[in-house]
């Protein structure tokens, strides 16, 4: 298996792999560039006006789902009341959900994985497992 088709298959299988999962409410699913280098893959994800508080990371099996859910505040009756805050007359930012899965390759050590927020940026570092070589079995004569 060459490089791009193991990259293919680690990283673009997007949960059920169907377009409508990928769309919720008109919005499109968070952009995500992943590099690898000798010792590690690394995936970043754009999630602007998120913080890390509002994703979510799994590891299960070979599967890693990353998501994320925020939903609009309800108004209480002390916001209502509030003559200071502003009487929304367009409000669009209500409520928006991912969940995104990608199929790791078995040279991922599941124990290094680690995630960064900064900046909207996910960054998801995921160090391999030194490979083993294979072992010559020696053949015994009768």
């Amino acid at each position: 298996m060459n490089e791009l088709s193991l990259i293919d298959s680690l990283f673009n299988d997007v949960l059920d792999s169907t377009p409508s999962v990928m769309y919720r409410a008109g919005v499109s699913a968070p952009r995500v560039d992943v590099t690898e280098d000798e010792g590690a893959y690394t995936l970043e994800m754009e999630l602007p006006g998120r913080t890390e508080n509002d994703v979510n990371i799994e590891l299960d099996h070979d599967n890693l789902t990353i998501s994320s859910k925020v939903t609009e505040e309800k108004e209480s009756k002390e916001d209502k009341k509030d003559k200071k805050k502003p009487k929304y007359i367009l409000k669009e930012r209500r409520y928006s959900e991912f969940s995104r899965r990608f199929a790791l390759p078995s040279d991922v050590d599941d124990e290094s994985i680690s995630a960064n927020f900064k900046n909207g940026i996910l960054t998801i570092n995921m160090k391999k497992k030194a490979i083993v070589a294979p072992k010559k079995i020696q053949i015994m004569a009768s």
